[in-house]
């Protein structure tokens, strides 16, 4: 569907740049983020309310994210057989109707709560994924191609940059709707209502926007996209990717409420929760400066000094309380500036970035599994930095070459995103076996073993499956 020819930084129409449209994008990368990351706050809240095993809470996720495969596999098999549906209806049709869908998903909590049925809950969230799975496939491969192919990562950091600020939210504002809810029962009802009617209104204001986007076409011929080893290595990468932050994301409450780590409670864990995807967040607007191939390299690196001290300022501003002070947060500034010095070394390269990255990641998991208390805890925070390009870097390193084939790619990538549904339950699953053998604790770090797996093929694939190659 996208040539060399059909990319898009300016509106064909005459219009002038794609500033707006951007910023009409960024809002709906916010919102599935901080909907998203709502999940972890919904594990230990469920698992209290409706008396779980850490398997049964993780249901959540693997609800969720199972979505999203098998929303993905019907796009493709469509695709295959009758052509590219976002090639006839085109990418802001595909948005808006994704939005609509996930709207549904949120007011289903309503009726859901109501029953007090968690498997109500859990098609609640299925529907939810569904909406998003149709978002992710339009809007990810749109940021990538509205502009040029050497700025797409840069642009797609920036988006998810944005993506990262409503994870950073979700956990502090879900978890101070949810925890302190005097009704455990009513805790979700207000807050996913409300989302409910913020997507719709996302939808209303995209259809009024003007996108400027590729011809539609009523004809469309069949798809190859399986054909280029990137994008089949990349699959794994985003299965690998999401299942680990996931994971991570979804136990940190649980990791530190333990006893030979900090024993916080969860009014006190999530904090570090919000600063787990403030991580993500902040290294994501580090990497839309240093993935940048437009500015000198004294703009590039002092645009990352500002932006590391900014991020650092917002994270501890959002975060700062009468029982979360400086003396808690201080060890993310040296974290930001490890993150910044490994964007140095990485240069402005995706692949090697990627690969950099995730050796750092499975380096921090050997702290968390080994190490106790306060270093095992910031090993596990410090994951989210090094997390934060990993997602826009896969995709645009994927789908780079695809040309007509990129839109069937990008279903192929959403598609794995069931990563986040399969390895956080199988995570859960490892801490009650090993929990039921005597380990106690002990399983739970040991459990780490599964996502640090998944981030040693992240190295290969950032240093040496990514190269591009043509069908």
């Amino acid at each position: 569907m996208i040539t060399g020819s059909d990319r898009i930084g300016e509106d064909p129409k005459g219009g002038g740049n794609t500033a707006w449209p951007m910023a009409v994008l960024t809002s709906l990368f916010f919102m599935w983020g901080f909907i998203t990351v709502l999940n972890d706050v919904l594990v230990p809240h469920w698992k209290k309310l409706f008396d779980l095993s850490y398997f049964q809470s993780l249901l959540v996720q693997l609800c969720f994210f199972s979505a999203y495969f098998f929303g993905s596999v019907v796009y493709y098999l469509i695709s295959v057989s009758s052509g590219d549906p976002i090639a006839r209806m085109g990418y802001k049709r595909g948005m808006i109707i994704g939005l609509i869908l996930s709207a549904t998903g949120c007011a289903l909590f309503a009726p859901a709560s109501l029953m007090h049925s968690y498997p109500f809950h859990l098609f609640a969230l299925f529907v939810l994924g569904l909406g998003f799975t149709l978002l992710q496939i339009s809007a990810n491969p749109f940021v990538a191609i509205i502009g040029s192919a050497e700025g797409a990562s840069s642009r797609l950091n920036t988006a998810q940059a944005f993506n990262s600020l409503g994870t950073t939210l979700a956990p502090l504002i879900g978890g101070w709707l949810i925890f302190k809810n005097a009704a455990p029962d009513a805790a979700v009802r207000l807050p996913y209502v409300s989302l409910a009617v913020i997507l719709s209104l996302i939808a209303v204001l995209m259809w009024f926007t003007k996108l400027p986007e590729p011809r539609h076409q009523e004809k469309v011929s069949k798809s190859n996209a399986l054909g280029y080893p990137q994008l089949r290595f990349g699959m794994v990468a985003i299965f690998c990717y999401v299942g680990a932050e996931v994971a991570i994301g979804s136990l940190i409450i649980n990791f530190l409420g333990m006893s030979d780590i900090l024993h916080l409670p969860e009014g006190s864990a999530k904090h570090y929760l919000s600063l787990y995807w403030g991580g993500a967040m902040t290294g994501r607007f580090l990497g839309a400066l240093a993935l940048s191939k437009t500015m000198s390299t004294t703009q590039r690196y002092g645009g990352m000094l500002l932006i590391g001290a900014m991020m650092f300022g917002l994270l501890y501003s959002l975060n700062s309380s009468e029982h979360f002070m400086f003396d808690h947060i201080w060890p993310l500034a040296v974290l930001i500036t490890a993150n910044m010095a490994a964007f140095v070394l990485a240069g402005p390269n995706p692949s090697r970035a990627l690969g950099l990255f995730a050796s750092v990641a499975s380096g921090l998991l050997l702290g968390a599994i080994f190490l106790h208390g306060a270093w095992a805890m910031w090993a596990v925070i410090a994951i989210g930095l090094f997390n934060s390009i990993m997602w826009s870097n896969i995709f645009t390193l994927a789908i780079t070459g695809l040309g007509k084939d990129t839109a069937q790619g990008s279903s192929l990538l959403v598609m794995m995103i069931v990563g986040g549904a399969l390895i956080p339950p199988l995570q859960g699953f490892l801490i009650d076996i090993m929990k039921g053998s005597g380990l106690q604790e002990r399983g739970f770090h040991l459990s780490f073993f599964l996502p640090l797996g998944c981030y040693a093929y992240l190295v290969w694939y950032g240093f040496r499956g990514s190269v591009r190659t043509t069908a």
